[in-house]
């Protein structure tokens, strides 16, 4: 279940280095943060959706290692997207 594209490049200038910016830390944990969004509430209409699940949980993991790199890379803004994104840290 992909994102929208138009909800892409939303989170993609919101959370963008520069203009054009795609591939920076922030962008990835923000679009994978919306993803896990939205497969979390599709799980709670699907509960028995075993496949979805598994796939939430490979995000999860992947937000989690991006996560660590960026907080390893740069602490200042770690700490201001997990307070823009609201996550718990």
């Amino acid at each position: 279940m992909p994102i929208e594209k138009n909800l892409k490049q939303v989170v993609m200038q919101d959370y963008a280095r520069h203009e054009g910016d795609t591939g920076s830390p922030e962008v990835q944990i923000a679009i994978l943060t919306t993803r896990i969004n939205q497969l979390t509430d599709h799980l709670r209409v699907h509960s028995h959706d075993e496949h979805s699940r598994r796939g939430l949980l490979k995000l999860v993991g992947q937000r989690r290692r991006h996560l660590k790199y960026l907080s390893r890379k740069n602490p200042d803004a770690y700490r201001d997207l997990i307070s823009k994104l609201g996550l718990r840290r």
